[in-house]
């Protein structure tokens, strides 16, 4: 990048993934990818409801391209990715469980029903970790639930990792959720070779 840029740029692309984010929190977005050349911006959001994103023959991209056009005073080209099998990711679970600790789903349930649907799914396993004033109680505490194999100390397993907060009457929730999707196989970087 050039001299000087890199910290406006940095500043840049963190006020287009919050403004995307509040704009389209409940449409399960992953992550957002955001590259630069010259004067042009591109945008990749994952998300697994791309239709809301998009809109109505494409209006609601247009409005979101010419409101990233003003922010950032450059040339946008969007794109919008749909994301297949989104109770697989650990980032769209995690903000489910948040979202069902909001309208004030037990946390136990929350917690298992996320677990039973990324199983079914094919996962290996899944831990998911709460912690908070969990149910309103006057001390906070940390309550997991797993299940299958989730080997953190492994290095080539395969494990998606989210996090994500729920604002309750009582305080904030933290949500943590690992996935394992598998061990990747293969013929590594060899070290030393």
């Amino acid at each position: 990048c050039e001299e000087g840029n890199y910290a406006k740029w940095l500043k840049e692309d963190l006020r287009i993934k919050k403004f995307i984010k509040t704009k389209y929190g409940s449409t399960g977005i992953n992550r957002i990818e955001i590259e630069r050349a010259a004067n042009k911006v591109k945008v990749s959001v994952f998300t697994a409801k791309p239709g809301v994103i998009i809109g109505r023959k494409g209006k609601d991209v247009e409005v979101l391209k010419n409101d990233l056009r003003k922010m950032t005073n450059s040339e946008v080209f969007l794109n919008i990715q749909e994301l297949r099998k989104a109770e697989m990711d650990a980032q769209l679970v995690a903000e489910g469980v948040a979202r069902n600790l909001e309208h004030r789903v037990s946390f136990r349930r929350a917690m298992k029903k996320s677990v039973q649907t990324a199983l079914k799914l094919g996962a290996k396993g899944i831990r998911i970790n709460c912690a908070g004033r969990l149910g309103g109680a006057e001390m906070s505490r940390t309550e997991w639930y797993r299940e299958g194999r989730v080997p953190l100390h492994t290095l080539r397993a395969d494990i998606d990792y989210g996090f994500a907060e729920a604002k309750t009457a009582y305080g904030i929730i933290g949500i943590k959720v690992w996935i394992f999707k598998g061990e990747i196989l293969g013929d590594p970087l060899r070290v030393g070779a």
